[in-house]
Formats: structure tokens, sequence, C-alpha cells
């Protein structure tokens, strides 16, 4: 049986596998991604990227095509609810309440602060795509679709994997350091023993993606998402959710949409595509719709994580280590923050720079993040059901009944006020969903990896609405706008590559040249600059970087490859060449011997 040796096998080819592929290729390590499937994904599933997601595509280069595909800003600033589409009452297809989306098209001044990079939204079916092509033009990437991994035996020194050539039938080998399992759960984590935990069974849903003009029936060139709270059917997940899939227009001019629908868990409907399009004409209020049908998908909610996130030299990343409803589209997003936290390790550690024991910060760090978003993403879902609440809505009550209870919203009845405004308050809460700034881009690190610098314990003003942007050591760097030379450029570009970046401050001398000093000495990726209003740099016009920077002129932070602080020194010390070799040993989990 032929054997292949690489550094590391990448299984699986969604987003969390193809962006594993680019981020080691750029970090200079050779990989092969297997992956079971023809080819990439048929269906649209997770569409939203948010704006830390889309700095990982920057720095990838693979950010421009994906926002030339991406749904424009101005329609993609709001969600909104809906009275159904159409029919024969007079309220049918009125807007009911609306709600910005994840910093509203980029206006919202939180998100324009956190970030240089817009949130964008493309559907993964024209995703994953882009994410291939530009992984197969790496020399160090191996992209093979089409070939599954049948079994895995590790030792102290690498893993083994057995690969399926389902073109040609023939098996081979694959000899490497390690593995990841980017499978979606199908496969990596069972053989390798681990287990996940958490709710099942939460909804069963069905998402039928189609081709359509809608155009006619309806507003708001703005809305993404459409929540159809029909009256007729009792409610919000008892009617559907209608989603722009573009791909050459949008709002209501899109070619293409997802419906979502809920069935019960015992609904055999489910699975009869006739039965699902005569449910979606019903809740649409068109009965001569007949849309073009590409694909019907039930499906389940569900809110799992795995129980490790380390088998040895296996990690599981993506769905193959968490799973959870796609309310807030964390599920994508989480993939490929998993993959930039893990491959700058994996690279130290091939490259001699960093101990194993690096690698299980991973898990340490990952783990608690991606708990956060099930558990993120759980409760947003269930809290769709406070929009019936508040509006009073019931499948159990007649349709004539439930126009009555949403027929104040529109018309002055005795009950108006209070009606209206408890809607608010209902749409409101959804902000845990559309504006989770800190669930999405705040989220904080405590390992081995990160040294603490014994300030103040972060207790967030609200631990999933605001970003507070943090030097403070566990907390992503905080963005600004810096110019050199007259040009302008986001702080952030300066890890780009893989690089550790020490940010001194305007008298942060000593701390610059021992960084330099120590970069030579370990051959290790180290850039350092001073930051400053006066007398540095990189000049810092705006101020934002001394408004956040927690250090004094003479102190300085050190930020990892994946954009957190690892280090914080509030001023100076008696030997900073010391203390950053100290504080590098820490992190890469090395023993010092240069």
């Amino acid at each position: 049986m032929q054997e292949i040796e690489v550094p590391v096998l990448i299984v699986g080819g969604g987003g969390a596998g193809l962006t594993s592929s680019m981020l080691l290729s750029q970090l200079g390590v050779r990989s092969l991604l297997v992956s079971r499937h023809p080819g990439t994904s048929v269906l649209p599933k997770a569409h939203v990227l948010n704006q830390r997601t889309m700095e990982i595509f920057t720095e990838l280069g693979v950010a421009p095509e994906i926002m030339r595909r991406s749904t424009p800003a101005e329609n993609m600033r709001s969600t909104a609810w809906y009275a159904g589409v159409a029919g024969a009452h007079d309220g049918y297809g009125r807007r009911l309440g609306r709600l910005e989306v994840w910093g509203g098209g980029y206006t919202d001044p939180d998100y324009i602060a956190a970030s240089p990079c817009r949130t964008a939204n493309l559907p993964q079916i024209r995703l994953e795509p882009v994410l291939k092509a530009h992984a197969e033009t790496f020399p160090e990437a191996d992209i093979r679709f089409n070939h599954e991994l049948l079994a895995i035996e590790q030792d102290a020194d690498g893993v083994t994997a057995t690969v399926l050539d389902r073109g040609t039938g023939e098996q081979y080998r694959v000899r490497s350091r390690y593995l990841l399992g980017a499978d979606g759960g199908r496969g990596v984590g069972q053989l390798v023993g681990v287990d996940m935990s958490g709710p099942t069974n939460l909804m069963r849903m069905v998402s039928t993606h189609m081709t359509a003009d809608l155009s006619s029936y309806l507003d708001d060139p703005d809305v993404l998402i459409r929540w159809l709270v029909n009256p007729d059917f009792g409610g919000s997940w008892a009617s559907g959710v209608l989603v722009a899939m573009g791909p050459d227009h949008w709002g209501p001019d899109s070619e293409e949409w997802v419906f979502h629908l809920q069935f019960a868990m015992d609904d055999t409907d489910a699975h009869d595509p006739d039965k699902v399009l005569t449910r979606i004409r019903a809740t649409l209020g068109i009965p001569d719709f007949s849309p073009v049908i590409h694909h019907i998908s039930p499906w389940v909610m569900e809110g799992v994580l795995a129980d490790e996130f380390r088998a040895g030299r296996v990690f599981l990343l993506g769905d193959a280590a968490h799973r959870h409803p796609p309310t807030g589209g964390l599920g994508l997003n989480s993939a490929v923050h998993d993959a930039y936290n893990l491959c700058w390790k994996l690279a130290a550690v091939l490259a001699g720079r960093a101990d194993d024991v690096l690698l299980d910060s991973y898990g340490a760090e990952r783990r608690p993040a991606d708990a956060a978003n099930v558990e993120a993403a759980v409760t947003a879902a269930m809290n769709h059901y406070s929009i019936d609440q508040a509006l009073e809505l019931s499948p159990d009550k007649t349709p004539e009944a439930n126009w009555a209870e949403v027929r104040p919203l529109w018309e002055q009845l005795p009950n108006s006020e209070h009606k209206r405004h408890a809607l608010n308050r209902a749409i409101g809460s959804q902000t845990i969903e559309f504006r989770h700034h800190n669930v999405e881009f705040g989220y904080t690190y405590r390992s081995s990896a990160v040294i603490d610098d014994g300030s103040p314990a972060y207790h967030p003003l609200d631990p999933v609405r605001l970003y507070e942007p943090s030097t403070k050591p566990g907390h992503p760097m905080p963005h600004a706008w810096v110019e050199r030379e007259g040009e302008r450029v986001a702080l952030g570009t300066l890890l780009h590559g893989g690089q550790f970046l020490l940010i001194a401050g305007e008298e942060g001398h000593a701390w610059v040249e021992a960084a330099e000093k120590i970069a030579a000495e370990r051959g290790l990726p180290l850039r350092a600059t001073r930051v400053g209003v006066l007398g540095s740099d990189y000049v810092d016009v705006r101020c934002a970087w001394l408004k956040h920077r927690g250090i004094s002129a003479d102190g300085a932070v050190l930020v990892r490859p994946d954009r957190y602080v690892a280090f914080r020194s509030h001023g100076a010390v008696p030997d900073p060449a010391q203390t950053l070799r100290d504080a590098l040993d820490h992190i890469l989990a090395t023993t010092g011997e240069d």
C-alpha cells in the first residue's frame, strides 16, 4: 500500500479544514487535506462571516473575492418580523418590527471601532469553492476531495491514517505528525473515542433552498432575514424564516432564498418534499407559488460540544468539536477561529520553536469559547418564542383570534400602547443574537499560553452584547489605525504571516531592541515597534491605541500570531530581554535554552 508522509493531515473540506490548509500553507507547513465528498457543500448552510473571521480571511488574501460576492452592506443592515407575506387578510405582509443586525451594515460605531473589516454574508455553497480555489494556490497544500478516511492509528511519534480514493477504490496510508479532524463529526471523533455532550433534538427543522421571484411581495431592501410571524399558524417558529441568498441581487430582488420551517420531532411530513412545498405555499399565502427547488434538507437542532478537543496527536475543529443552532451564525465563524488558534501553534511546534505542550492550550482556550457559542446559539434560538409571547400568539388559538392579537400594532386600539411596547421589548431581547459583539469578537482566553499580569479580573458590562477593547492578557488586541511614512494601516496587519508582535510605548526603545535581539537569536517570527502619538515608529493618529493600550510610554504588550495578548508590562523593567525570554518560554512551553 502506498504511503505518503506529510506534517499535517486534515480530514474535512469545509470551512474549518480549508481554513486550516490555507493557514498552514501561509506558515510554510505542508499539509494534505482529504474529504469524503466529491466537492464542496451543495447546501447554503452557514452564511454570516463576522468581523474576526473577515480579518483572518484578509490575512489569508481571500477576503477580496469573498467581499465581491458577499451581500452588499445596504442589504444586510436589518432583520424584521412580518405578519406573513401575502393573502386575503388586510394584515398580511405588514412589518411588525425591525432590528439592526451585526453592526447594521458597518454603521454601528462599536463595530467600526472594533475592526477594519465589516461583517460579510456569503452562503457556504458559494464560500467553500472560493476557499478551496484559494487553498489550492499554495504549493504547500495537497487538496483531495472524494478521498475518505477509514482508520487512524497513533503512536508516540505520529499518526498513521488509512484513506480510500473513492474514485479508484484504492487505499493508501498517510503518515503525519498531527491530524486535524474537521469532518463535521462524521468519523474522526468516533475513531479516537471522543464523545459529544449537550442537548439534542431541540427542534426538527426543514431548510428549502430555492429560486423564486418574490420581489412583488416583499419590501425593505435592507432586510437580510425575514421572520414570518403568520397569525394563521400561531407564531414565528410555527410559520417560517425567509433568508435572501443572492447571488447577483439581494433584498427583495434576490434570485435565491432559503426557507426554514419547524416541524414536530415525530412529524413525517418533514421528509416529504411535496408536503414541505405545500406548507411553504400556505405559510407565504401564495397558493400558486412554484419555485425551482434546489434542495430540501431536514435536520435536527442541537447544542453539543466535544468532551475533549485533543486526543493524542489528533485535534477536533469546527462541527467535529461543536454543533449548535444556526442562530447568530456562530458555527462557521467558530470553526475558522478554531483553525486560527491552532495552526500557528502547530507551525511553532513543527519548526522546533515550541514544545508539544503548547498544543494543549488549544482545547484550554477554544473549548470554553465554543461552549459559550453553543450556549449563546441555543439561547438565541429559544428566545424567538418571546416574540410570540409578546404578541400573545399561539397555535392553539384560531387564526381569527391570533389576527385580533396583532391588529393593535397598526390600528389604534385600547391596548395598542401595551402591545407595541411589549413587542419592542421582545425584539430588543433579540440583540443576544443580532448584536452579540462580545460573543463573536471579544471572547477571552485563559491558558498556559497567556501570562496573567495581575490586573483586576475582567467583568464585562454585558457578556454578550458589548465588546470592550483591552490589552489585558487573554484579550484580543484592540484595533487602531496607525500611520507610518504617510501610509495608514490597521495595527493588526503587522502580525500578518504568523508573527508575534511586540508593541511598546513611545519610550520603549529597550523593549524593541530586546525583541529584535531575541528574534534573531531564536529564529522567531517576532516583530517589534513603538506606537504612540508622538516620537514613535507608528503614529496613533486617532489615539485609538492610546485609549486602550493599558501601558505607560515605557511599557510593552506582546501579541500572539492569532492576535491575542499574551503578555503585558505596564512600564519599564530592569532587564527587558530576560523578561521577554521568560515570557516567550512560558508561552511556547520551551526550556529557555537558546
